[in-house]
């Protein structure tokens, strides 16, 4: 039995230190609290804008924000945050008021419509720099492989000097390391 115990304690221990135990998860977080964290210490925002319909999107929770390269990166550099696009809960960010609006058979949230521009396209991904100022949202499913490259363009502030295009040329995956 001691014997037993002595072998578990050294598998958890090798386990832990050779990053089997990291935690890769995505920290999501609610835009109160990025809101808050950011006036601590700036960061930008990441919004991933959702509904619980959505197929693609939790395609996209699993494949995507669960793979261990992608959610290591988000949590380092991005404060990041989930946003039901047809949340009923009243949400006050930057000063503004954001409430649902019922319309059909199910509606919308204000603050989803405010950072997709209007264009209520699920999943979609809206990002803010460190004033809180939305730098645009992407549309769509994306792959590991496709976020990559545009979470590091705009967490290097790379989009200030260069095209996306131009920064992939160059840019080297992290992802099969």
């Amino acid at each position: 039995m001691k014997k037993q115990i002595i072998l578990l304690l050294a598998a958890f221990l090798l386990a832990s230190t050779s990053g089997f135990a990291q935690d890769t998860n995505v920290k999501w977080i609610s835009i109160k609290e990025a809101e808050k964290l950011n006036k601590e210490n700036p960061r930008k925002i990441m919004v991933d804008v959702y509904t619980d319909w959505c197929g693609w999107c939790k395609k996209m929770d699993k494949e995507t924000f669960g793979h261990p390269v992608i959610a290591k990166f988000i949590n380092e550099h991005y404060y990041a945050v989930k946003l039901d696009a047809e949340g009923k809960e009243k949400i006050t960010f930057n000063g503004t008021t954001y409430k649902f609006v019922a319309q059909g058979s199910r509606g919308y949230h204000e603050l989803a419509a405010g950072l997709l521009n209007g264009k209520m396209s699920f999943p979609s991904i809206a990002y803010m720099n460190e004033e809180m100022q939305l730098l645009g949202a992407v549309p769509g499913y994306m792959t590991p492989s496709s976020i990559e490259p545009l979470l590091n363009y705009i967490a290097e502030d790379k989009f200030t000097t260069q095209s996306l295009e131009d920064y992939q040329k160059n840019f080297r995956s992290k992802l099969y390391e």
